[in-house]
């Protein structure tokens, strides 16, 4: 087993490794910019260091520093958490090179399953079901007008390299095809430094939804069930659950089976998702990979009673898995709770808070590095906290989910709290009715 661990992140995230650490016996290292000085993971891990100035490219994504910093404290593993470097091949490369643990894919799987063209062909191999669409990358416009009319549209323009719904374009018609072509590739090309394009069929009423997988090193997955992730904003979760109001016991079986065979299939080792499209129709269709902890990962361990993160650090020092399947026993809801003010189009609200009064009592974990007096700083994810509400039935769940939000006060910034509040309240939220387009028509004024 590992001695010390770097944590190389920042915020709720290096909080929640650096408990399941302590749990586990294991010594830790906080790395921080000086926007984070006073940030609790660095009061709260055994050693601290600090990586560089406030912006992430100079701090939190320099790998040379972080390597660095890991060396000096004879770290000898390095969890990334997510986001940052978690999912970046050069940097787990780096790390097996200087003799350091990289808890997280190797660099041949991140490069194999994070490029979105190469993992859908390498799926489609495995038997999984994907979105109709081209084979590999889309070398031009005109194989973009042939493809589109192949598929039949509406279709959906997609840069290889992206996420955050940066490089995505939905065409409905032939004529509206070339603007998107070309303001998607500038997109793409603007964001990641790479503008190959791939095109799908778009999926109508789409729900977006997960399986949890956790592989080891001698080929073995397993599931841990499904999460629901339809309720977005810009391609960016708001808020989660388990298990969805959407699936069957039998849909369960065949996207829990196909998420297994997908990692089974690359041979995939550590904690991962498997990420679907399912229609209307209940038909699914692999969308992408992610070879990281996910935000939402608590839902889970909250309703298979189940740690996550010990899961993974155990997979990485080479304890093999049971290779059981887990299906969820309750219901639990997370709720993103963001500095932004959503009474003014999600507008960041960095600032200090100047009072703070967290929720409580049966069924609700609040995962979070904010404190009263902290200062949160501009530079990174607005996300400060996580609410998450566990109960028997998803009805209760909500209720707990009202009542807990109705405790959480945050004051001296705006927050996401009273979104999430009506969201508890709408109707078609509280009836499991909502897709992917659920933001399109949802007003704070409701």
């Amino acid at each position: 087993m590992f001695k010390k661990i770097l944590i190389a992140n920042r915020g709720e995230i290096a909080m929640r490794l650096i408990r399941t650490c302590k749990e586990m016996g294991i010594k830790t290292v906080a790395v921080y910019s000086t926007a984070d000085e006073e940030s609790l993971h660095v009061r709260f891990a055994d050693e601290a260091v600090c990586i560089g100035p406030p912006k992430s490219s100079e701090s939190y994504l320099k790998i040379a520093n972080i390597i660095a910093a890991a060396e000096i404290c004879n770290a000898d593993a390095i969890h990334p958490g997510y986001g940052f470097l978690s999912e970046n091949a050069k940097f787990s490369k780096i790390c097996k090179e200087h003799g350091i643990k990289f808890i997280g894919a190797s660099s041949d799987m991140i490069e194999k399953m994070g490029d979105k063209a190469t993992a859908k062909a390498t799926m489609k191999a495995a038997g999984v079901p994907t979105i109709p669409g081209s084979e590999g990358l889309v070398e031009s416009f005109n194989q973009a007008k042939k493809i589109a009319i192949k598929t039949g549209y509406p279709v959906m323009l997609k840069a290889t390299a992206g996420g955050g719904g940066k490089g995505m374009r939905a065409v409905w018609k032939e004529e509206d095809l070339h603007k998107a072509w070309e303001n998607a590739r500038q997109e793409a090309a603007a964001s990641f430094g790479n503008d190959g394009m791939y095109m799908e069929k778009l999926i109508e009423e789409p729900r977006h939804i997960e399986i949890q997988i956790v592989g080891d090193s001698k080929g073995k997955a397993c599931h841990l069930s499904e999460r629901d992730c339809s309720v977005q904003r810009r391609h960016q979760k708001l808020t989660e659950e388990t298990p969805s109001p959407f699936m069957t016991r039998e849909l369960r079986e065949e996207m829990g089976a196909a998420a297994v065979k997908a990692a089974e299939y690359i041979k995939y080792e550590g904690a991962g998702t498997i990420e679907f499209l399912v229609d209307k129709n209940r038909n699914f269709y692999f969308m992408e990979m992610n070879t990281r902890i996910q935000v939402e990962h608590p839902i889970t361990e909250q309703v298979i009673n189940f740690d996550l993160i010990r899961e993974q650090i155990l997979v990485a020092a080479g304890v093999t898995i049971k290779g059981d399947n887990y299906l969820p026993s309750m219901h639990s809801i997370e709720c993103r709770i963001n500095a932004e003010d959503p009474y003014n189009n999600f507008r960041p609200s960095p600032g200090k808070i100047t009072t703070l009064h967290f929720p409580g009592g049966h069924g609700v974990r609040l995962d979070t590095h904010v404190y009263g007096g902290y200062i949160i700083p501009p530079h990174y994810d607005s996300m400060i906290a996580k609410l998450i509400t566990t109960a028997q039935t998803r009805e209760e769940a909500i209720n707990k989910m009202r009542r807990a939000l109705d405790e959480f006060v945050i004051e001296g910034i705006k927050t996401t709290i009273p979104f999430h509040r009506k969201l508890m309240d709408h109707p078609n939220y509280i009836s499991g009715n909502y897709t992917t387009k659920f933001m399109e028509d949802f007003s704070m004024e409701y």
